[in-house]
């Protein structure tokens, strides 16, 4: 990868740890754990971005609310956020964007793969996050689940729904920056190629 490109996909990174964030802007309280959309676009980011520029792009927007902006749920931030209720969930925003971006790009970014993959990343943010839930409120297991992962359940599937349809918009747009950048960079035109 040459440096233009790492400076295209720092960007691109960057656009998605903003819209990570925005996301967490458009939350419903409901309890400990509010809905929220900032889950879609870790999605989207791993499905977009790969695991390595996805990991990227989570780091940074965690880090940022680690540092106290307020980008996490309810325009909040802080370190102490990590050792919340919603602790468990943000943390699971690395292995889960990596997951879904490790096996969508192995997969030939096929529909089917990228459902298969937000799904299993979907059951590590539950994992990692209902299971953080339970320790930091002392609520038993079925209680913890009950409030932090069924409420979810049927808006997250739509979010699965959305994600890899935008994705499969997204893809073709994102490629083609790269592909004309590349090109540009190398002095071919687009039509020099088979």
């Amino acid at each position: 990868m040459n440096a233009s490109n790492d400076l295209r996909m720092t960007v691109l990174a960057a656009l998605f740890a903003a819209l990570i964030a925005v996301g967490a802007f458009i939350a419903i309280p409901i309890g400990p754990v509010p809905i929220v959309m900032q889950n879609f676009f870790v999605l989207l980011t791993g499905l977009l971005l790969g695991p390595r520029w996805g990991l990227a792009a989570c780091g940074v927007y965690l880090l940022a609310g680690a540092l106290g902006l307020p980008v996490f749920a309810g325009g909040t931030g802080g370190l102490g956020r990590f050792f919340g209720p919603t602790g468990g969930y943000l943390l699971a925003y690395l292995p889960a964007v990596f997951l879904v971006g490790w096996l969508s790009r192995n997969k030939k970014k096929a529909m089917v793969w990228d459902a298969l993959a937000l799904i299993l990343a979907s059951g590590v943010i539950y994992g990692l996050g209902v299971s953080w839930l339970k320790l930091s409120t002392g609520m038993d297991w079925s209680k913890a689940v009950t409030v932090g992962m069924v409420p979810f359940l049927p808006g997250d599937l739509l979010k699965i729904v959305a994600a890899v349809v935008v994705a499969r918009a997204a893809r073709p747009i994102i490629g083609n920056f790269t592909q004309s950048h590349q090109l540009h960079l190398t002095g071919e035109s687009s039509t020099s190629r088979p």
